[in-house]
């Protein structure tokens, strides 16, 4: 996705109920190394990633100045419980598109609707993203996303789709298997980068519970005969 990359909130892991497909693992570790040396290669890391987030930062401000052209506007995205997540644009565009993931997030072509009996709706965020746009910061904390929180879809006739957290798991750059439907079952899949590498995909998942009908829709003046 250009020269944008993900970054994290924390340098841990996504917790307890965060699994990866195919083989379940739990992160844990029957060695246990010296205390000291944990908080010398803690405090490593925190310094590693505090620099490749600053530099990161620097480099998508100076790449910000000109917006690329937008893409179909399809959808708006809310999740209350993340800082970022407010009245996001929700643009659909193929996989890796630049100027789509600019200034929010990314429907991926040929995945599912809302509005639909049975879909999947994957949507791909930054981590970082670009200052003064919507993709900022846009998928910083997904890894704190719990199970039983809500996310929010928002059509252009203003119907709201309401959403609740049920999964979350790792995949592998090369592993599509998420954007595929799931029988009989309305959900939107969530997507971004994972630490330490950025070399694996964080995926959330969320279920259709309920529908909000958005504001009637205005009478216009009968025309004069």
């Amino acid at each position: 996705m250009g020269a944008v990359s993900y970054s994290s909130v924390r340098t841990e892991r996504y917790g307890s109920w965060t699994r990866e497909r195919k083989n379940t693992r739990y992160f844990r570790s029957l060695w246990r190394p010296d205390r000291s040396l944990l908080v010398l290669v803690g405090l490593a890391l925190i310094v590693l990633s505090v620099g490749v987030v600053f530099l990161d930062v620097r480099r998508a401000d100076e790449e910000a100045g000109a917006s690329p052209p937008k893409k179909d506007l399809t959808m708006r995205l809310d999740i209350p419980s993340m800082r970022h997540v407010d009245n996001v644009p929700v643009y659909s565009a193929a996989a890796h598109n630049e100027s789509a993931l600019h200034d929010g997030t990314l429907h991926l072509e040929g995945t599912g609707f809302p509005w639909q009996r049975e879909a999947n709706v994957y949507i791909a965020g930054h981590r970082l993203g670009y200052p003064r746009t919507k993709s900022f910061l846009v998928f910083w904390d997904l890894n704190r996303l719990r199970m039983g929180r809500k996310v929010i879809l928002t059509d252009s006739e203003g119907k709201r789709y309401i959403y609740t957290v049920y999964d979350r798991f790792v995949l592998p750059p090369d592993d599509s298997s998420a954007t595929k439907p799931v029988d009989g079952r309305n959900i939107v899949t969530l997507q971004t980068c994972t630490l330490p590498n950025y070399t694996d995909r964080l995926i959330v998942r969320a279920e259709l519970t309920r529908t909000i009908q958005g504001p009637n829709p205005r009478k216009t003046p009968d025309k004069p005969t």
